[in-house]
């Protein structure tokens, strides 16, 4: 594919023909939660998406909209797609649908959902990259192509510390598959493609930053690609360079994509560059391989200048140590901590999972200094069932 495919007289969807009309429109939907998975064309699924800090207490709580998560903006409806052409054919072959089901009992269910439905990118004959959330605790997997062949599959890996879900085929699939790409060179201002299941046509949009991003579900990634304008259809989709490379799976839709000021709406892509050096791993052991990322099960937002504890997973590590929703967390290892990428470098820095590290807490108004040893969240999640 050529640069001069990609022209506004070419079939491509082309969201950056209106930057005023979209800025306008993003400000104006921060308000509040939103429907805006509702235009995936999927039943009812639930995704986790970047949180607003107003509603922080009750940051991933279920709410029927119809994901059961608040999120920071609405992505909103782009114009009426064109045809971008035979060209890319190879692209849309490779975009599939994933449905999955997760047990009733499943950890994830409670804030996710059991009913997911999303899209994947085929690597090779029976391997679908997407993002994890989409499959995290899968009791049935399908993946139905852009033929229109449903294929059962199995969850194959997932790895918390990218958010990468890997899905194997029962069957070999009969997508072309998906030359990964180097990510690094999508710096901010570069122009690219996105498709998500469903999608006849590819979308374009801009690299508007590649900041560090932290989220309360204990999740930190250095560099990701943010996007402008938001499209609603992004759990899992593709992000291709202009020549036809992936080079990133969707995971959220944020407000603040920008790096250099606030209110901008946009989406986060997780980078292909950090699959690269794991897709062996998950692949033959579900897994990476080496010390686990440590995990506490405590969720934490900025809340008023302070870090507050929002939610924590019952009988994980934090709910056994006692810690509850409202308590404020102020240092780890007796380093002050100030903000929700300070902690987060500052507990991964002190070791594994398994590592005991004692935090400082101001609880029901008094400080408290509490041990807290970490597990691998792999120990923690209900395993993979089906195929």
């Amino acid at each position: 594919m050529t640069t001069s495919r990609l022209s506004r007289s070419s079939g491509l969807r082309s969201l950056l023909l209106r930057p005023f009309a979209w800025v306008g429109c993003g400000f104006a939907l921060l308000a509040g939660a939103s429907n805006v998975l509702a235009a995936q064309s999927a039943p009812a699924h639930r995704a986790p998406v970047a949180l607003d800090s107003a509603v922080s207490r009750d940051s991933q709580l279920a709410r029927d909209v119809p994901l059961r998560v608040p999120v920071q903006g609405r992505a909103a409806q782009p114009p009426a797609p064109r045809s971008a052409g035979p060209a890319d054919a190879r692209m849309m072959s490779a975009v599939v649908r994933i449905e999955a089901q997760s047990p009733r009992d499943a950890p994830s269910s409670a804030t996710l959902g059991r009913a997911r439905a999303g899209t994947g990118v085929v690597l090779d004959s029976r391997t679908v990259i997407t993002i994890g959330y989409l499959v995290l605790e899968s009791e049935t997997v399908d993946v139905v192509t852009q033929s229109g062949r449903r294929i059962p599959a199995s969850l194959a890996g997932y790895d918390h510390q990218t958010g990468f879900g890997l899905v194997r085929t029962a069957i070999p699939l009969d997508s072309a598959p998906m030359e990964l790409g180097d990510s690094d060179l999508a710096k901010e201002r570069s122009r690219v493609l996105t498709l998500g299941q469903g999608e006849s046509e590819l979308t374009e949009l801009m690299v508007l930053s590649r900041k560090t991003f932290t989220a309360g579900w204990e999740y930190l990634l250095d560099s990701p690609i943010f996007t402008y304008p938001p499209v609603s259809n992004w759990s899992g989709a593709a992000l291709f360079t202009e020549d036809g490379k992936l080079i990133g799976i969707g995971s959220l839709v944020v407000n603040d994509a920008a790096g250099d000021r606030e209110g901008v709406p946009g989406n986060l892509y997780v980078p292909t560059n950090l699959l690269k050096p794991i897709l062996s791993d998950l692949q033959s052991r579900g897994r990476r391989s080496g010390g686990a990322q440590p995990w506490f099960g405590m969720n934490t937002e900025m809340v008023r200048g302070h870090l507050m504890v929002t939610r924590v997973q019952r009988d994980g590590p934090a709910d056994r140590a006692g810690i509850a929703p409202g308590d404020i967390l102020l240092a780890v290892a007796g380093e002050r901590v100030t903000s929700q990428t300070e902690f987060y470098r500052k507990l991964f820095a002190r070791g594994p999972a398994g590592t005991e590290v004692m935090l400082r807490f101001l609880k029901a108004g008094d400080i408290r200094e509490q041990p807290l040893r970490s597990i691998d969240r792999a120990d923690f999640i209900t395993q993979p069932r089906g195929i």
